[in-house]
């Protein structure tokens, strides 16, 4: 059985990413939120083009198949995409005093539970750790606070987006320190 591969997301891959965030908020958020907060998620969610143009958002593959994606980054911004709602601020972050930013985790549905998420954030820690972060927070859905626990992030704050057509999403901001490797 042909192991998982991994690469830097490229701008062509944008149209196949955006389809995967859609089946994977559509599938995977439903045990976890009204149909009405799925659906708003879709505006506090996606895809962030800036991770992929600064080469810090990874492909996770099998088979030529996207499995899952997922990011970090060096700027404030903690969740949102390009769609989203949510306002970005692309202002670097100091890695001696702040966290590096742990974004767009997604699974494809016919992925999940084989390791793909915890793939992405092995990814996502060593980049961040190699680029002198010392710490590392994230935005989680409900979804995905499971993996994240399992990854050693701990709750920091529970909120809720902004509302959304009157709908507000629950979120969880989760952080964790990096294990310093080599």
């Amino acid at each position: 059985m042909p192991a998982f591969t991994n690469r830097l997301a490229q701008t062509d891959d944008l149209p196949a990413l955006r389809s995967l965030m859609q089946r994977a908020i559509e599938q995977l958020q439903h045990d976890f939120l009204t149909p009405d907060q799925v659906r708003a998620s879709h505006k506090v969610m996606g895809l962030d083009t800036q991770l992929v143009r600064d080469q810090t958002y990874f492909i996770v593959e099998k088979d030529g198949r996207i499995a899952g994606c997922g990011g970090w980054s060096w700027r404030a911004t903690l969740f949102g995409g390009d769609d989203s709602v949510i306002e970005r601020e692309p202002a670097p972050l100091d890695p001696a005093t702040d966290a590096a930013r742990i974004r767009a985790m997604y699974t494809d549905p016919a992925f999940t539970r084989q390791g793909v998420g915890g793939l992405i954030m092995d990814l996502c820690e060593g980049a961040a750790s190699a680029r002198g972060f010392r710490r590392a927070e994230m935005m989680a859905t409900l979804a995905g606070i499971p993996l994240y626990r399992a990854r050693g992030y701990v709750p920091i704050e529970h909120v809720t987006s902004a509302p959304i057509d009157g709908i507000t999403v629950p979120l969880v901001r989760m952080g964790k320190y990096l294990t310093r490797t080599g």
